[in-house]
């Protein structure tokens, strides 16, 4: 005899599907703003930050991705209340990382970089600890998963003190020359990307 259809099944294959777009978005920010900006520069070279891209007309794929991610991390409920509550808090930093740009007053440069500070360091939180959780025995995928979310993580975390440590000593160096906050914050959002498409499920899937 088959089994009655699960009514639960397009709302599972719906959300895995968000999860799915929001990596996506994640990865291909860094790419669509640096090949919009050379068409616009008329030069094959990238800004110092990615956040530097919301003075030319990228802004529009800047601001619109952010507040698409916000919008998903805002809905995204979990099965504990700090689930909720840190996707919450990411929609919230997303949004404000969109309205403050930081080449606007000395408050609205702080807090840009605040609310982009505290975004990679919420969604770190979601790779390390909340992805992470499981119930009973993990399977061998669920294990390999894991995996992937604590180096998405840990990747997060290491680029934001990286940023830190660029900003405090490196700055004005020549090192600049080489665009380490762009690549760093690329970096961070490319593991973003992956570990919520790892989470949605495309990748790593149990059988």
């Amino acid at each position: 005899m088959a089994s009655a259809p699960d009514p639960h099944q397009p709302v599972i294959v719906s959300y895995l599907t968000l999860r799915r777009v929001v990596g996506v978005l994640g990865v291909s920010l860094p790419i669509v703003i640096a090949l919009w900006g050379f068409s616009i520069l008329g030069v094959f070279r990238v800004l110092p930050s990615i956040s530097d891209y919301y003075g030319l007309r990228t802004r529009d794929v800047f601001v619109g991705t952010l507040f698409t991610i916000a919008w998903f991390l805002f809905t995204y409920r979990g099965y504990e209340r700090k689930d909720d509550v840190a996707g919450d808090l990411a929609c919230l930093f997303a949004i404000g990382t969109a309205l403050f740009p930081n080449t606007g007053t000395r408050l609205e440069q702080v807090l840009h970089f605040a609310s982009a500070s505290l975004l990679f360091l919420v969604l770190a939180y979601f790779s390390l600890f909340l992805f992470t959780k499981t119930s009973g025995t993990p399977t061998r995928m669920k294990r390999a998963r894991n995996a992937v979310y604590r180096a998405c993580g840990v990747v997060m975390l290491a680029c934001i003190g990286l940023i830190g440590l660029y900003k405090l000593a490196l700055d004005e160096t020549p090192v600049q020359q080489v665009k380490p906050v762009f690549w760093l914050e690329s970096l961070a959002l490319w593991a973003f990307g992956v570990s919520w498409f790892v989470k949605g499920e495309t990748l790593l899937k149990d059988a």
